[in-house]
């Protein structure tokens, strides 16, 4: 009985992912300071745990107005208005949007609307004068039409349900789409990404090779494909994919920023460079995945102080990718055979059938170079497959902020202090020292089942540097050694080797 209560309670270890209400109550708090980068991320996050929550919506589409992000903004606040469409803030804040992205006539249909709803509102004078001037600009541009409109909701919709890993709704919405308009290439391009994120591979390359034989040459098509045979390792199709991204030549600006992102993704840094950098002058003010990927197309390619500035103008913009360069580990004078270096190592590790091996994966990945890419894979990382502790190392992995007065959380945390006391003691994880970081999350495993409270950190990482040394050579390996190593004594060391031997995996 006790060992299920304490199994059933591991695996209810949820708290590190909080709900929507808490990341919205963080947003207002940080608004309220004009933390508005932080108030951005948490409502972001908000919006991604309670994605049916209209005031949730409502608020994101604020800030993405307010950063210039018109078309999610306008997905954001119509998909508030549909869930609660009597809300008058609603109404008003979606005629904004309207008018920000040319839907002239409706911007005037919503502000009208508003005006009905509430007569003496707190935005009466602003829809006045979004009235007065759709009146003025009625006969000077062409407004977007219903068709139009109807394109756009679905699309940024279908990218944000994906961006929330909402792939099957996504393909609903898509499905639908195209069903409307059989020529919008742009839906089934989205439409082949969401079924490969579901482990469709063989679908989404028939509706790209579909897309190819009605739409000849269309570019984000060919390197959708070569995205999928880069991550499926089809070297052959990669390497005719790669020949024939070289040969083209686009004119326009989207297709270009396409093609770089491909090849900077796949590793073709130096024509990733080309097209990226040859962007520059137009200016991309607010679009942090341009500069992610000219930071890692320009670095990669020897334009290394170009990259670094590319990626200091990226934190600028998101704050929260500070400390994520993806160069970040490759500057550091480790041996060449690094495991933190080693991609096909960590995702050897991630999807391992054993828990410890998946925890010390993520242990690989908070140090590695690859970590952005890593994550961003669309089947490497599945939450419903992990255990809590496993959970827990993959929040740690993402730089998550533990809440230490939860006491799972905390003993969670000693245990990351150990093994971060063995990476300093190491310098790097070679496949020599591996098995000591296996051995350390063995035993944490174990010890956390157990409520084990890792008090004394440097004692436990010596202890465990010992109990490893000593089955390989235990004449030249003595206590003293590692007690002066860490500056504990030999009796601390010999009482936390007699603590941990407790959780060694005898049975």
């Amino acid at each position: 009985m006790e060992n299920q209560r304490q199994k059933e309670k591991l695996n209810n270890v949820v708290s590190f992912i909080p709900n929507g209400e808490y990341y919205f109550n963080k947003a207002l708090k940080a608004m309220d300071k004009d933390q508005m980068d932080k108030a951005y991320k948490y409502m972001k996050r908000a919006a991604e745990l309670s994605p049916d929550d209209a005031h949730v919506l409502m608020q994101l589409g604020i800030l993405e107005m307010e950063a210039q992000n018109f078309e999610k903004a306008y997905e954001l606040i119509h998909t508030a208005y549909s869930i609660e469409p009597s809300e008058p803030e609603h109404v008003f804040f979606l005629a904004e949007v309207s008018g920000c992205i040319g839907m002239i006539r409706d911007a005037q249909k919503y502000a009208e609307m508003y005006l009905e709803m509430e007569p003496d509102g707190m935005y009466v004078d602003e829809a006045e004068e979004i009235i007065e001037f759709v009146q003025y600009e009625d006969d000077e541009e062409e407004p977007l039409n219903e068709e139009d409109s109807e394109k756009l909701v679905a699309q940024e919709k279908a990218r944000r349900l994906m961006e929330n890993g909402q792939f099957n709704q996504a393909i609903e919405v898509l499905e639908q789409l195209i069903e409307r308009f059989p020529d919008l290439w742009p839906a089934y391009n989205n439409l082949a990404l969401a079924y490969f994120y579901i482990e469709e591979a063989e679908q989404a390359k028939a509706l790209l090779h579909q897309v190819l034989r009605e739409n000849l040459g269309n570019l984000h098509a060919i390197c959708n494909l070569t995205v999928i045979a880069y991550y499926e390792k089809d070297d052959q199709e990669l390497s005719q994919l790669i020949d024939m991204l070289k040969k083209i030549n686009p004119y326009d600006w989207e297709n270009r920023y396409k093609l770089g992102a491909t090849l900077a993704l796949i590793g073709e840094y130096e024509m990733a460079y080309k097209w990226l950098q040859s962007m520059k002058k137009k200016g991309f003010a607010g679009d942090t995945g341009f500069y992610f990927w000219l930071a890692q197309a320009a670095y990669f390619s020897g334009h290394v102080e170009e990259g670094k500035q590319a990626w200091k103008i990226l934190v600028d913009l998101d704050p929260s990718k500070d400390g994520f360069e993806p160069w970040i580990d490759v500057e550091k004078e480790t041996d060449e055979e690094s495991l933190e270096n080693n991609r096909e190592f960590i995702i050897e590790k991630i999807v391992s059938k054993y828990s410890t091996h998946r925890m010390f994966g993520f242990f690989l990945l908070s140090k590695s170079a690859y970590k952005q890419e890593i994550i961003a894979h669309p089947k490497l990382i599945d939450l419903t497959k992990y255990s809590g502790v496993e959970k827990l190392c993959l929040a740690y992995a993402l730089g998550h902020e533990f809440d230490e007065v939860n006491e799972m959380e905390k003993h969670f945390v000693r245990s990351m202090e150990v093994a971060e006391e063995l990476y300093k003691s190491t310098a790097t994880i070679t496949l020599e020292v591996q098995y000591l970081f296996q051995m350390w999350f063995v035993l944490s495993e174990r010890a956390l089942k157990a409520e084990y409270q890792f008090k004394n950190i440097k004692a436990l990482a010596a202890a465990v540097e010992y109990m490893f040394f000593s089955t390989i050579n235990s004449k030249k390996v003595t206590k003293k050694h590692y007690a002066l190593k860490f500056g504990i004594s030999t009796a601390t060391l010999t009482k936390y080797v007699e603590e941990l031997i407790e959780y060694l995996p005898f049975d």
